[in-house]
């Protein structure tokens, strides 16, 4: 299963990515550098993020799965500094 999901931190700041395999435990591949620097060392004692499938399909090409991740991308704005963790596409707010 190929699926777009959504993932949403602490501070609400949230990361849109896709797995191409459809596994229950991938949650993205976003900068943990940027994360870090949310969250104090006290913080990440107990961390919970959530994950949300946006969209899912077992026949789509990947190309197809790549235009519904940038869709979503922009949709949900998680390419925004103020609201998300992607930096791709850039944001033109």
């Amino acid at each position: 299963m190929k699926v777009v999901y959504k993932i949403t931190y602490p501070n609400g700041k949230i990361y849109v990515g896709k797995d191409l395999t459809g596994s229950l435990n991938y949650f993205g591949s976003a900068d943990s550098r940027l994360i870090e620097k949310d969250f104090s060392l006290e913080e990440r004692r107990d961390f919970t993020i959530r994950k949300e499938i946006l969209w899912e399909s077992e026949s789509a090409s990947d190309k197809e799965v790549n235009r519904m991740e940038v869709e979503m991308i922009m949709k949900f704005r998680s390419n925004d500094p103020a609201l998300g963790y992607n930096r791709w596409p850039k944001f033109r707010g």
